[in-house]
């Protein structure tokens, strides 16, 4: 009980003492307070009191930060001020000395004016620009003129010798001038040299010249984009194309180009003309795969990252010169067809699909459009007129009416005409594969070539036919047309044609050939033959016959033996007069006609003398009838087909 007394005794004591201690918690809270709200309303007032002073301060400050901005201004305006007297010092004295900095400055003059532009706030900044403006206008004027003494001093023709240089082994010429490959004289070799050598020039290799120094083309690079960048682009094509035209003009000239009209080669005699057109072909390969690819390099490297000027000046600057060699082959194609003209035309065809893929790639560009298509052009009608030359030469043949008399029967010139016409076409076969199916639209070029080739020799032979009937003589009517017939044949089996028409052309016009040596036979021997015959000498009298010897003479006239002798001797001699002026120009078909008539005229005369010469023999003057012994005629025989003149003594 008592430990419970003195517990609460103990509780109350606590409380007390913390009631005491929350009395004087409270007492210095509400004094804190007191002083707190002291000191809040002294602060504000020291607020009030500094207020003034703040705003003085800040305003202090903003002034210093507006004069800082100001100094730091001016420091820019008075640099670029400075920056543009030195770019001014520099654009007055000129670029022909200094270039790169001439350029500089311009560049320099050109950041002055976009800052002033952006300085709007600057109370000069208009004076400032139109001075700027007015310097910049003179400065690209001196530009315009050291870029034209530029492009001038290292714009010079290029002589033929270095484009020569340029080209493949197999195209450069022997001599001095490129018309020696193109000549009259050569154009079947050349053409054959190229067929030959065809796939090594289809991946030769072409070295456009450097027609102006690399060293050069920086400047003149940087010069031109200037001049573009001021707007004075019309200027700067002017100056590019009066310079850059001219030259090219000129080396064109210098390779021997010339300006020849429609009237001009109409004018020309043929050989000149074929001759003019084999150096046109040379020069198309050289200014294309050359000149023209030089100048490309040159106005790409001027005007990168201007294409379309790039493209622009391209086309000004070769116009002229790409109008004077198409001019020429445009008045080829449109002049009067003539087949000799065929395989210029194929010719000229070539080269201009030859060229195609450089055309594209050179003349690129709207800008070059017109050029392109004017060459495209041309080769189409060169294409057309190539068709219809062909077209027309079968039918010349067949209605060839020349009045040229060969009187020896040996081959027609027209036949060696047409054979080496026809040889010739073999050479072009690509080529007419392309005419083909351009403008028959035909896949069979084979059997097309076939037939083309076998309806010209069936003209030749219809001509060939015609021509026969001028001879009064039926024999060298035959001899004509075994000679010319036989030339066919042996032309055919000596060319690729014989691929294309077959053995069984071939062996058809051999038994043509023999059926007319046949013919000639019957024709010019049958009647001396008739002299050897023993018909019509049985005498019909009595004292002239000679019978009782035994022989085979027996019941024969002396008289009319001696009178076949005669009359044999006479044909004989007027055949061996005239034949041996007619003429079989083919060593073995000579030979062989000569062992034909040989093979029945001997043995006959043989007989013949054998059977009665003995009886001639034994009367008076033998040798004024027996002439020639079967040596003499065999000889004499060897004398036939030889072209001998009538002049010629005999043998």
């Amino acid at each position: 009980m008592g430990i419970a007394v003195v517990g609460m005794d103990s509780l109350s004591e606590r409380a007390a003492m913390m009631r005491e201690a929350l009395l004087k918690s409270q007492t210095i809270t509400d004094n804190v307070v007191s002083i707190l709200g002291s000191f809040d309303s002294r602060l504000s007032a020291l607020e009030t009191a500094m207020r003034p002073t703040q705003i003085r301060t800040h305003a202090i400050r903003k002034a210093h930060e507006n004069i800082d901005k100001t100094l730091k201004s001016a420091e820019v305006i008075l640099a670029q001020f400075d920056l543009s007297r030195q770019a001014e010092a520099k654009i007055l004295k000129g670029p022909h000395e200094d270039l790169e900095g001439y350029l500089g400055a311009i560049d320099q003059l050109r950041n002055n004016i976009r800052f002033f532009s952006s300085s709007k706030n600057f109370r000069n900044s208009d004076g400032v620009l139109n001075q700027a403006n007015t310097l910049l206008d003179k400065a690209i004027s001196k530009l315009e003129d050291e870029y034209k003494q530029l492009l001038n001093s290292y714009s010079k023709p290029i002589e033929p010798d270095r484009l020569f240089d340029g080209l493949p082994n197999a195209l450069r010429p022997s001599s001095g001038s490129p018309g020696n490959q193109g000549d009259a004289g050569g154009k079947s070799t050349s053409h054959n040299h190229s067929e030959l050598e065809k796939s090594e020039l289809e991946t030769a290799v072409y070295t456009p010249p450097t027609l102006i120094p690399p060293r050069i083309m920086p400047l003149l690079h940087d010069l031109a984009q200037q001049m573009v960048r001021a707007g004075h682009q019309q200027q700067l094509l002017r100056i590019y194309k009066e310079t850059r035209s001219l030259v090219l003009e000129e080396s064109l000239r210098k390779l021997g180009v010339e300006k020849l009209s429609k009237d001009d080669v109409q004018k020309m005699q043929w050989e000149v003309l074929e001759a003019k057109i084999g150096n046109w072909i040379h020069f198309m390969r050289i200014a294309v795969k050359l000149l023209f690819a030089g100048e490309r390099k040159v106005c790409d490297q001027m005007f990168e990252g201007f294409d379309s000027l790039s493209d622009q000046c391209f086309a000004e600057v070769t116009a002229s010169s790409v109008s004077v060699l198409l001019s020429f082959g445009e008045a080829i194609a449109k002049s009067k067809r003539s087949p000799e003209k065929l395989f210029v035309l194929l010719d000229m065809y070539e080269i201009m699909r030859e060229l195609h893929p450089e055309i594209e790639t050179i003349f690129k560009g709207k800008a070059c459009t017109e050029i392109r298509e004017s060459a495209f052009g041309l080769t189409k009608r060169l294409a057309q007129t190539a068709q219809e030359t062909f077209g027309d030469f079968e039918e010349a043949v067949e209605k060839d009416a020349t009045k040229t008399a060969v009187l020896d029967g040996t081959v027609h010139p027209l036949t060696s005409y047409v054979i080496n016409y026809v040889k010739f076409l073999f050479d072009y076969q690509s080529t007419l594969k392309q005419l083909f199916q351009e403008f028959e639209n035909a896949d069979g070029t084979n059997s097309q070539l076939a037939s083309v080739t076998m309806r010209i020799m069936q003209a030749l032979q219809t001509n060939l036919d015609g021509k026969s009937k001028q001879y009064k003589d039926q024999a060298l009517t035959h001899l004509f047309l075994m000679n010319n017939i036989h030339y066919m044949v042996r032309s055919v089996r000596r060319s690729e044609a014989k691929d294309l028409l077959g053995d069984d052309w071939v062996q058809r016009h051999r038994r043509i050939v023999q059926q007319h040596a046949n013919q000639y036979k019957r024709n010019a021997w049958q009647k001396i033959l008739q002299c050897l015959s023993i018909q019509g000498l049985t005498s019909s009298g009595g004292g002239s016959a000679v019978g009782g010897d035994g022989g085979n003479s027996s019941g024969v006239s002396r008289a009319l033996v001696k009178d076949r002798f005669k009359i044999f001797n006479m044909q004989f001699e007027e055949l061996h007069q005239r034949q041996s002026q007619w003429t079989v120009p083919d060593t073995e078909l000579r030979e062989s006609l000569r062992l034909a008539v040989a093979e029945v005229l001997l043995p006959a005369y043989r007989s013949f003398l054998k059977r009665y010469g003995p009886l001639v023999e034994s009367g008076k003057n033998p040798q004024k009838y027996i002439k020639y012994s079967v040596e003499d005629l065999e000889r004499m025989l060897g004398e036939f087909f030889e072209g001998k003149n009538l002049s010629e003594p005999k043998r």
